[in-house]
């Protein structure tokens, strides 16, 4: 899952961002609207959190003019604002959820998981793919019946893979989805998240397509 985070203080988009890496998002961080709007532009992602009050404008104008284009990319609007009006005029301009500062991170990262998962498919909370059991919501995976202790990082390209079970995935998919504008497509940290999985399923769940990417056979391979 990749998340977009527009917030103008150095000291909390860095901890927003840190503490969503850490649970397993790749997070893009921005300080201001333009750069919001340009990141959307050129990256998908499954949800925005966007701060209002930041130096060039508010960040509602960025989901005022997404709604405009028929764009349905999930919103969290996290801010100081909070009145009635404020949280009102967010929701109906286009916002999908509203939290205002100071506010627990615990909370945060349940909203934007929410929205995240409204942006998909419907699909069941537990995944059965090539002999594991993933646990979506609580992050953990199973085989037979024995925990596997997986990195957030190794967690979301699992998930990324086996919510695409039966479909060959290409490195590109993976580095859009489960890195930030950071990562460099050219590196090999596809290749080593991949070969730390390998090593720790204990089972040869993912394979490799050569020339095309990776695939993780479905429940009933």
């Amino acid at each position: 899952m990749r998340v977009l985070v527009l917030e103008d203080e150095a000291e909390l988009g860095a901890e927003i961002a840190g503490g969503l890496r850490s649970v397993g998002y790749a997070v893009d961080l921005v300080a201001t609207v333009a750069d919001a709007g340009f990141a959307v532009s050129v990256n998908e992602y499954d949800c925005l959190v966007l701060d209002r009050m930041v130096p060039d404008g508010d960040g509602l104008e960025l989901v005022r003019t997404l709604r405009g284009h028929g764009t349905s990319l999930p919103v969290l609007m996290l801010t100081a604002m909070d009145t009635v009006a404020d949280r009102v005029d967010g929701l109906t301009e286009g916002a999908d959820d509203y939290l205002v500062k100071p506010f627990a991170f615990a909370e945060l990262v349940a909203r934007v998981g929410v929205l995240c998962r409204r942006g998909e498919q419907p699909r069941p909370p537990i995944l059965y793919a090539g002999g594991l059991e993933i646990d979506t919501a609580r992050k953990r995976v199973r085989r037979d019946g024995i925990l596997l202790a997986l990195g957030a990082k190794e967690f979301a390209v699992l998930e990324f893979l086996a919510v695409r079970a039966g479909q060959v995935v290409s490195r590109i998919d993976l580095i859009e989805h489960c890195w930030d504008e950071q990562a460099d497509p050219m590196s090999n940290v596809v290749d080593a998240v991949i070969a730390q999985l390998r090593r720790k399923l204990g089972v040869p769940v993912i394979s490799t397509v050569r020339g095309a990417g990776y695939l993780v056979e479905g429940p009933a391979a």
